[in-house]
């Protein structure tokens, strides 16, 4: 899998994919990444990237030149104009990153492990030119209800995301298949709970529960006073397996109450 990132800052990627699981994917061929300066894409001595708004406002927008320049020639080809629109390509996603996006989730992830590229717009300032978000984006991201500087530091975050996601990355598939938000299915096991579940309510309809992952411990099993629960070091599977069911809607009931269906 092939991910772009075009940015302002080429530079602020040096570090992010250097370690662990992204670096490893790299360095076994599952994903590639490049970094692509949005600068080079200017026509003027100053390489201005940025304009200010129509209408008045405060900042300054990205301008639309460049970023569609960056895509085509990421593409190889054009992405066409008002009266001859290119049509998109299915294994493709041009992510404009904004905190005007729609909110990126596990489920957003496992689309994108599923493409062959996905090419990142990496916005700065207070926004970007709308018809970047209408007619080159393939669609709007945001990875959570608050803003910052730009998008270089989100598109990291679903590199991440989507990366541990593609086959060969993380050694055990398994290992994604029983994390928080996945939707791994198996009860068979002590180790896995079920994340998701259909539970009918007053109405008869089903409707899909979401469950953070359980608790885990590990050696020592007395530490400080605070000790390992019995039931996960008495051998007894079915026992720890309903465990981590009722440990695992617990602690979603604390920190994550609106996953929880009434």
């Amino acid at each position: 899998m092939r991910f772009d990132l075009i940015t302002i800052f080429p530079e602020f990627f040096t570090g992010p994919f250097e370690h662990g699981i992204v670096r490893r994917a790299r360095e076994a061929g599952i994903v590639e990444i490049h970094v692509q300066d949005l600068r080079a894409f200017t026509k003027d001595r100053h390489k201005t990237v940025d304009d200010r708004p129509f209408g008045g406002g405060e900042g300054m927008v990205l301008k639309p030149e460049p970023l569609f320049e960056a895509v085509e020639s990421l593409l190889g080809h054009g992405v066409g104009d008002a009266s001859r629109p290119a049509a998109a390509d299915p294994k493709t996603a041009i992510v404009l990153m904004s905190a005007a996006g729609k909110l990126f989730k596990q489920e957003t992830a496992r689309r994108y492990a599923q493409l062959e590229r996905v090419i990142f717009l990496c916005g700065r300032y207070e926004s970007v030119d709308e018809r970047v978000a209408e007619h080159l984006a393939t669609e709007e991201i945001s990875i959570g209800d608050f803003v910052l500087s730009g998008g270089e530091l989100a598109a990291a975050l679903i590199v991440d995301a989507v990366t541990r996601l593609l086959p060969g990355a993380l050694g055990n598939e398994a290992s994604a298949e029983n994390e928080s938000f996945s939707i791994a299915a198996s009860d068979a096991g002590a180790r896995c709970i079920t994340p998701l579940r259909e539970d009918k309510g007053k109405t008869g309809v089903a409707t899909r529960q979401t469950l953070l992952d359980f608790p885990h411990y590990t050696r020592p099993a007395d530490f400080r006073g605070w000790k390992v629960p019995e039931v996960l070091i008495g051998g007894n599977h079915a026992e720890v397996a309903k465990w981590r069911r009722a440990a695992a809607m617990e602690k979603t009931r604390r920190n994550r109450r609106d996953l929880v269906v009434p």
